[in-house]
């Protein structure tokens, strides 16, 4: 029998702390995250691809500026916005990435696009742009990217040395008696699914990390590192310290251990969220679905906006440890 079609998706992992959550807070989080569960599952209840599902819903995250992609990216220590995705389908290995865009609206398209119809993997900057609008992608003025809670965590950032990461930076700067708006979390974003094909796909996207140094490339477009998929084994999108999940290959990790290991999904990114990324303080999580449509959703932070979908059936979602 046919495993069921899946699609899972993260929104970002770090100090989420339910204490400071409210309940309108919250149930905001929820619906967009079932709405955008709803929309990938749409797509393969319809017989569509791993690929064309986890390509819309990062769309629909990139849109929503609960979170750190698109609409809504952290700013840059030069109070500019740089923006990094990628996408990879299992069924062919085949892969497209852009790193530091200001102005394509939707970067995850743009590295779709580079996976259909380029001989290479990954653009970068003004060469990515160009690679954009050649194939007719819509830009915007980099202000559409502006939200007044981003700008104001990038202010209080500026007075520090270094840079934030995305999903704490807020902690950084609360009192014992200021408990962080939950509405300041932000992530990296990102989808895997697995279709009526027998295909897995996965896709990410971020803004990166508060008051980067222009230029910082993480982990959300390097394959292997922040998104993998590979029919054999699973499909993999990351988020968290992304330096730290570069120098793991975290998402081909999980890949490897169950093809080289014999280990299952659930064991293989256990290893690697619980085992292998803290020795090197690497925070964060993941979300993967293997070729029997299986899904993991492991984090080892206090929370991860994280939920999946099923054909037929209803949405999960999730913020909490």
């Amino acid at each position: 029998m046919k495993a069921t079609p899946v699609i899972a998706i993260h929104g970002g992992a770090g100090t989420i702390l339910r204490q400071a959550m409210n309940a309108e807070a919250e149930a905001r989080y929820h619906a967009a995250l079932t709405d955008i569960l709803r929309a990938g599952e749409r797509i393969l209840a319809d017989g569509g691809s791993a690929l064309d599902a986890v390509t819309e819903a990062v769309r629909l995250l990139e849109d929503c500026p609960l979170f750190n992609a698109g609409h809504g990216a952290v700013f840059t220590a030069a109070g500019t916005h740089e923006l990094d995705a990628s996408v990879m389908d299992g069924a062919t290995l085949e892969a497209g990435a852009i790193s530091c865009v200001t102005r394509v609206k939707n970067p995850v398209l743009a590295a779709r696009r580079v996976l259909d119809v380029s001989d290479h993997v990954m653009f970068t900057a003004a060469g990515a742009e160009a690679f954009a609008e050649a194939q007719g992608l819509e830009f915007v003025d980099p202000s559409y990217f502006y939200t007044e809670a981003r700008h104001q965590q990038w202010m209080k950032a500026r007075g520090t040395s270094g840079t934030m990461l995305d999903h704490d930076a807020m902690t950084k700067f609360a009192s014992d008696n200021d408990l962080i708006d939950p509405d300041k979390k932000f992530g990296t974003v990102g989808a895997v699914a697995f279709d009526a094909h027998g295909h897995v796909a996965a896709a990410t996207s971020t803004g990166g990390i508060t008051n980067k140094q222009a230029g910082r490339v993480g982990d959300a477009p390097l394959i292997g590192a922040g998104c993998y998929a590979n029919d054999a084994t699973c499909a993999v999108s990351t988020t968290g310290t992304g330096e730290m999940f570069m120098r793991m290959l975290a998402a081909y990790d999980v890949s490897a251990q169950m093809e080289y290991r014999g280990v299952s999904l659930e064991d293989a990114s256990n290893d690697v969220v619980m085992n292998k990324l803290p020795r090197i303080e690497g925070r964060g999580g993941l979300v993967a679905v293997d070729a029997k449509g299986n899904v993991v959703l492991p984090f080892n932070t206090e929370g991860m906006y994280r939920g999946f979908a099923r054909v037929g059936e209803t949405p999960f979602t999730a913020i909490y440890r």
